[in-house]
């Protein structure tokens, strides 16, 4: 992740945010109170299906949508839902993470 530079001109660290949108079926990922990102999902019997992930393009290449997805894993394991990924990025990201093996549908 880019450290942001306050205005004392020393750099910090980003304040991210991941949040649930039930409203509008996605999961968004905030730096600094901006949104930079977001996983679209739909939702049925419990299972989280996420057709797309997408960092928007000026916040490219500083890992939200890894932190996007630690969120998101983090989210379903505390509502005791589960995950679809049918989003080639959000299955590369959970192939490659055993860890989170335990929130996909059986």
């Amino acid at each position: 992740m880019t450290d942001s530079v306050d205005q004392s001109g020393r750099r910090s660290k980003p304040q991210l945010e991941v949040v649930d949108r039930p409203d509008r079926s996605q999961f968004e990922i905030h730096v600094n109170g901006e949104q930079v990102g977001l996983a679209s999902y739909s939702l049925n019997d419990g299972v989280v299906t996420i057709p797309h992930v997408e960092t928007f393009a000026a916040h490219r290449g500083n890992g939200y949508a890894d932190a996007l997805m630690d969120g998101v894993i983090a989210d379903l394991r505390a509502t005791g839902r589960t995950l679809r990924p049918l989003c080639p990025f959000a299955r590369a990201y959970v192939d490659a993470r055993p860890a989170t093996h335990d929130v996909l549908v059986g």
